[in-house]
């Protein structure tokens, strides 16, 4: 038998013993540990995977889940490219910074914070994005915590690019701090 139609059966059974048990059903928020006939509530043995009821989305194991998760992020960077001009923008910048990052004289720790803090700004734009579109289906109407998730979303994403903005000026001041020097000579 498969662990599907176990998950299944299991599932079935313990709504059948559910529904066979007197009464009422015990009200969650009970705080009251008796149950409603009078006797002590039976601790809940923890759930195993096989206990939970069968969700016909995580189906896909191994291989063939990353090769649909694969092609989700694929489509994802597509959306996000095509509906967000936010995450175009700072594309732009990616792709200006990134090839600078590997030509810049620099120790590979400090090319790895460089890199990664160019990424750590796509990947923040990104959520903020989930954010924004999952705050959008569930309703257009103006709403104060919708737009403090907005909010919240747009401020990670500017400590993001601060974050970014810190990085490169830290490493890249003494580089260029002799070539500004000698510049500010010329014209002074």
């Amino acid at each position: 038998m498969t662990r599907r139609a176990v998950a299944q059966e299991r599932a079935e059974a313990n709504a059948r013993a559910g529904a066979s048990a007197a009464g009422r059903a015990r009200d969650p928020f009970d705080d009251d540990p008796e149950d409603i006939d009078g006797t002590p509530a039976q601790p809940a043995e923890p759930l195993g995977p096989d206990d939970l009821p069968f969700n016909p989305y995580k189906g896909n194991r191994g291989f063939t889940r990353a090769w649909h998760a694969m092609k989700n992020s694929l489509y994802g960077f597509r959306v996000a490219i095509r509906e967000e001009s936010a995450f175009r923008q700072e594309l732009t910048l990616a792709a200006i910074l990134l090839p600078c990052s590997l030509f810049v004289p620099v120790a590979p720790v400090e090319r790895a914070a460089l890199i990664g803090s160019v990424l750590l700004v796509l990947i923040v734009e990104l959520l903020n994005s989930s954010v924004e579109a999952a705050i959008d289906r569930i309703s257009l109407e103006r709403h104060e915590l919708s737009k403090r998730a907005k909010d919240f979303g747009s401020a990670a994403v500017m400590v993001a690019l601060g974050v970014c903005v810190i990085t490169w000026g830290l490493i890249l001041w003494p580089l260029a701090s002799p070539l500004a020097s000698v510049w500010l000579a010329r014209i002074l």
